[in-house]
Formats: structure tokens, sequence, C-alpha cells
């Protein structure tokens, strides 16, 4: 729905990351007054890479991470280039630079800061200043928002008694400090008393620090193989254990390849001795072990009296994973969704919130928005959808659907036939798809024809 009223609002973003970028920009357009809180040194947030993460604790349990990209030093993309920018800023080869098509992260980050730089959002930005509040303010009938925050050139790096605290009042927030920085842990038997060294994903950068040990890397997830390959060319053995033993030909083939890289079931329990157990019966005894079993939803600095919650890493409730419908629309998310084309979904959310807050176009009644999310979860529940899958969208039709609230463009069929095709490559030559993609039109057609079309990435 359009309306004909035009507001002007005072909105905090948090993060200058791809979805944080991208909000801000279409804000601005929107006409609305931009801060956009960032808590490190440059624009990226998660492809700003830094290589020095010795000080933030190894399993990443602290709710206030020290460090908050998780890319390691190898770490490339697993989606071609193209499919990867923003609609109107295209993931272009740039002369000097990084020119293939699953570029490094470096490669990623310098098109964000491009983006940043063409758009002139950088003067919107506070960086060096991490958000230690968000809360509440009810002024009638009006809610705004009060944000703290604290900017390290004010405040000593560990001074918790000389802090100086930011204090501001915003009409609306947007928050868009992304998923893949607070990591996920398992439970596992002897998990605590194992006297060896654990690591968390979030905190591995380079494989040279597990020469000639023996290494346990436990999830079968992007960082989970290209670990476990990478660790294979310089410890002693390489133990990779998995949730299901059915694994991709692709996977199946680097095993084969590789004398001391071995697949397991999962871990049945740790022991102080060094043995790790498996659920088969079999054991080998590790040097250490290597958490790549993902990461999940944190907003520490969220204080919404419980109207929003993490539950198993479900963020809700939200409409359309991205308002809760009882603070709607001063407060949003932008970047919850995984499984999708990223930035143009960010786009398509950015805009929708912008067009929101300045009254050109209106949410659906708090009960309306309520019986959706319901709907939703229950859909999910009958096609037995895990919870913490939630915000797992992997459907291109649910993506073209939402890019309907704005008259957003839907994506062009060429771009989610080459993210099919590098998705069904990648299952066959999991070391080499990278480098070997195929743009004829056979392999095109292949992926057409292919039932992932539409549940790309399962």
């Amino acid at each position: 729905m359009v309306s004909e009223r035009h507001l002007s609002k005072t909105v905090c973003v948090i993060g200058a990351g791809p979805s944080g970028l991208v909000a801000a920009r279409e804000l601005r357009k929107e006409g609305h007054k931009v801060v956009v809180l960032e808590q490190n040194h440059d624009v990226g947030g998660q492809w700003l890479y830094e290589p020095n993460a010795e000080n933030e604790d190894p399993l990443g349990r602290n709710s206030v991470l020290k460090v908050h990209s998780s890319v390691y030093a190898s770490l490339r993309l697993a989606s071609p280039r193209e499919t990867m920018g923003f609609t109107d800023f295209p993931f272009k080869v740039k002369e000097g630079r990084d020119s293939r098509r699953f570029p490094g992260h470096k490669e990623f980050y310098m098109y964000l800061r491009d983006f940043c730089e063409w758009f002139g959002l950088r003067d919107m930005i506070r960086f060096d200043t991490r958000v230690d509040y968000v809360g509440m303010l009810t002024e009638g009938d009006e809610l705004r928002w009060i944000v703290k925050s604290i900017e390290k050139k004010l405040a000593g790096e560990g001074d918790d008694d000389h802090k100086v605290v930011v204090e501001e009042v915003f009409d609306a927030v947007v928050v868009a400090t992304g998923h893949y920085a607070q990591p996920k842990l398992p439970t596992i038997t002897g998990m605590e008393a194992w006297k060896r060294k654990q690591i968390h994903s979030h905190i591995y950068r380079v494989p040279e620090p597990f020469r000639n040990e023996v290494v346990v890397v436990i999830g079968n997830s992007h960082s989970g193989q290209d670990i476990s390959m990478e660790l294979s060319r310089v410890a002693k053995d390489v133990h990779f254990s998995v949730r299901n033993l059915d694994v991709t030909e692709g996977l199946s083939k680097v095993i084969s390849k590789r004398s001391n890289l071995f697949l397991h079931p999962e871990i049945e329990s740790l022991h102080e001795d060094g043995r790790v157990l498996f659920v088969d019966g079999s054991w080998i005894t590790a040097d250490t072990i290597i958490y790549c079993t993902g990461y999940k939803y944190s907003f520490p600095f969220l204080d919404t009296k419980g109207v929003v919650s993490v539950e198993d890493n479900r963020v809700g409730p939200l409409y359309e994973h991205t308002f809760p419908p009882l603070l709607a629309p001063s407060l949003s998310f932008v970047g919850i969704p995984r499984k999708i084309i990223a930035c143009p979904f960010f786009e398509s959310q950015a805009k929708w919130v912008a067009q929101l807050l300045s009254g050109k176009r209106k949410l659906p009644s708090y009960d309306e928005m309520m019986q959706s999310i319901k709907d939703f979860y229950i859909a999910r529940d009958v096609a037995n959808i895990p919870k913490r899958y939630t915000h797992e969208i992997r459907n291109f039709e649910y993506c073209d659907g939402y890019a309907d609230y704005t008259e957003f463009p839907h994506s062009e069929e060429w771009r989610k036939t080459l993210l099919i095709s590098a998705v069904l490559n990648s299952l066959a030559n999991l070391d080499t798809y990278r480098d070997s993609y195929d743009d004829d039109y056979e392999m095109l057609q292949v992926a057409y024809q292919s039932p992932h079309f539409t549940q790309f990435g399962s």
C-alpha cells in the first residue's frame, strides 16, 4: 500500500557491513537523517579481515566479542561474483585486483569500500564505536529509542572504569549486525574436561599453528570443508566429524585423494587423556579440536523487554524476518535471512524499511502480521524443518515475493542459474569448483532442470 504522506525520521543503523551500508543508502534516499554506528575502523563488517584473533576466547563464549570477523586468510567466496553485488552496483572485475569468479575475501571487502565511496556513505558512519545499549523510550503514543554507544577514541581499551558513554535518541533503529560472528557450540560429554586445545573456527586464521598435529574438525559447513582441506596439507592427520556420513560426491573425492584426511560420524565423548570417541565406537587421540559448528544470532545490546527474543537460533517474532510486529516499523532487522542471494535481498529489505518509515508504505495490522508469522512457523513444522533453520530461506520464489513489497525487481534468471550451477559444481567437485566453472548452454540447462533450482544450497 502506498501513502501520500512523507516523513523524515532520525535513524540509527547498527553495523557497516553489506546490510548496514545498503540500509544507510536507502534510508538517506528516502530523506531520513541517518547515523551508522560501526565498532571497527572501517566498513565491511564480517569481510573486514582481522588477522589477530589470539586475544579472543578460543571458543568465543563471551557475549561481547573482541573480534567481529570470522574470516580466515584463505577464504574465497562460495558464490560467483556476478551473484554477489547490489542490483545497481555490480561486483565487477577491476584492473589490478583479484579477477577470479570466486575471489578471495579481500576482493569483496574492496567491493564494499567501493560501494561506500561511490554512494558517499562514509560521512554517515561513526567508526570505532560499539553499541552498548538500545532500549525503548515511550513519549505519549510515540515510540523512540535510546542508543548508548562507546567510542574507542574516548575510552581506553579495557578501561571499564573510565569509559565515556554517548547517549542519543532516535526515531528508529535498524539492526544490521550480521549473523556470522557469535560462535555456536555443540554439547559434547567431556568437553569441559578435555585438557588439550579447543577452538571455534571464529578464531581460525591460518594452518601453520597446527603443523604435525592430529586435528579433529567438527561440522560439514563451508568452513569445515575448507579448513579440513587446508589443514591436511600441514597436519599429521585430520579427522573430519560430520552429522551425516552420506556426504557429497565432492567431499568423497577430496577424502579419497588425501591419505591423512579421515571421515567420522559425530563425537560420543571427549576424555581427559586426549581421546576422542565417536558414536560408531572408533576413537583417536587428538591434539586439537576445531568446532566449525556455525554461528548464532546475538544482540546483547538490545533491550526490548522481552518483545524480541532468540530461541534456538530463531529471532522472533519477526514479520518477514524483518519487523517485530509490536515495535514495527521503528525497530527492524536487515540481514537476518540466510541461504539467499544476499546483497539484492538486503537491498529489498532496506528499501522496504526506508519507505515504511517515510510513510510511503504501510504494514498490515498487528494481528495480521502475527498470524502470518504463526502460519510460517506451522509450515516449517509441517515440512520438518528444525526451529534453528527458521531464517534459512533457500527459495527464489520467496525472495521474489518479498521484493514485491517495494516493487523491487525480481532476481534475473541468469543470476539464479549461475548460482545453481555453482552449487551443483561444488557438490561434485568440492576442491576445484571455484576454478573450474563452465558457462556453456548445456550446463545452464542442467541447472534449470535440477531439483536444487528453487531449493538452492540444500
